[in-house]
C-alpha cells in the first residue's frame, strides 16, 4: 500500500517543504512535448493534458525533491530549467536559522 505525499507535513533539512521554492520550470518555447521527463519522475510532479495547447505541466510542484534535476537530463531539447542550488542553499539554512532562533 503506497502513502501519499502530504507536503504540508513534509520537511527538508529541518525546514518545510511549502517554504523551499524547488521545482522545475517548462520552457514552452523548447518543449516538444516529448514526456520523457514525465515518464522518468516517479513523484508525480508533471501532468498531461490531452486536448491542452500545454499538453504538460508542473501541476505537483513540491512532489519534487529538493536539488533533483533528473528529469531535466531527459530532456534532449533542454526545456526544463530549475533554480539555483546555491540560492536554494542559502534560502534553506537562512530558514533553518529563522525557526531555530524562535
Amino acid at each position: 500500500m503506497s502513502k501519499e505525499y502530504d507536503a504540508e507535513q513534509e520537511t527538508f533539512m529541518g525546514v518545510p517543504r511549502k517554504k523551499i521554492p524547488w521545482f522545475p520550470t517548462i520552457d514552452y518555447n523548447k518543449c516538444n512535448f516529448c514526456m520523457e521527463c514525465d515518464k522518468f519522475c516517479p513523484h508525480n510532479v508533471y501532468e498531461r493534458g490531452e486536448n491542452e495547447e500545454k499538453k504538460l505541466i508542473v501541476k505537483n510542484s513540491y512532489n519534487c525533491v529538493v536539488f533533483c534535476r533528473a528529469c531535466a537530463k531527459t530532456c534532449a531539447v533542454d526545456a526544463l530549467s530549475f533554480p539555483d542550488k546555491k540560492e536554494i542553499t542559502k534560502l534553506i539554512k537562512e530558514l533553518r536559522k529563522d525557526s531555530e532562533s524562535r
